[in-house]
């Protein structure tokens, strides 16, 4: 059977995982795989396993109790492995680069950050801030135009909603980025027009969360801004 591992800690990570267990559809009991200064936390792999709601509630909560613990390096959902002789050999072969990446993100959690704003403030200010934009949209009203008008108008708003969400974006990155040890960005879904995680140090973690109070405060109602965390740093390590 193949190995799922959800994790690597030090050795000497206190490793209490009292009343958490694995996934599968009957929960596989947790077991380590230790090489030198470091140990990979897994357990026994369930056939065809998908990531259903059980099985990565109970992903992250290992991740969550782990890193309430000391620091972890968090594998994303549905990491395998052969068996416990390649987890330890990757740990060997690996030896330098983890032990580093775990001083690294010690004392860290990840924070990550969705917005988005609402579409009639958008078009509230682009009819506000551009002549051309009001010229279209008198004469589509007034009936004056010709049929291509509202194509015309349609084109630059949607220009515009784009360059305003990317100012907005890079705006609110640059507040919150003196808070922190570094940010990945991801590429927005739906209606978001942000999706970035910082990685943010214990002494950095109240000036990082006023800074983000302080950015909410100065966009207003319009802007959604949705943070998450702390997290197992799942984007840093």
């Amino acid at each position: 059977m193949s190995v799922y591992v959800y994790s690597i800690t030090a050795a000497d990570h206190p490793l209490d995982l009292k009343g958490l267990s694995g996934v599968g559809p009957t929960p596989a009991a947790l077991r380590t795989v230790e090489a030198g200064p470091l140990r990979a936390v897994v357990s026994d792999s369930p056939p065809g396993l998908r990531p259903k709601r059980r099985d990565l509630m109970a992903h992250q909560a290992i991740q969550e109790q782990l890193m309430a613990e000391g620091t972890v390096l968090p594998l994303r959902f549905g990491f395998t492995a052969p068996d416990d002789h390649v987890v330890r050999a990757a740990l060997e072969m690996g030896r330098d680069q983890y032990t580093r990446r775990l001083t690294e993100l010690d004392g860290c959690a990840e924070y990550h950050l969705k917005a988005a704003v609402a579409e009639e403030a958008l078009l509230r200010e682009i009819l506000r801030d551009s002549p051309r934009a009001r010229q279209l949209n008198d004469e589509i009203k007034a009936g004056t135009g010709s049929p291509d008008l509202p194509l015309a108008l349609g084109e630059l708003v949607a220009q515009e909603v784009r360059s305003r969400q990317q100012a907005l974006a890079a705006g609110i990155t640059a507040r919150l980025a003196p808070h922190t040890r570094g940010q990945r960005e991801s590429a927005p879904t739906g209606e978001d027009f942000l999706n970035v995680s910082f990685l943010v140090d214990n002494d950095h973690r109240r000036s990082f969360l006023a800074a983000r109070q302080g950015v909410a405060d100065d966009l207003g109602t319009d802007v959604d801004l949705r943070l998450h965390g702390p997290l197992p740093a799942y984007s840093f390590v």
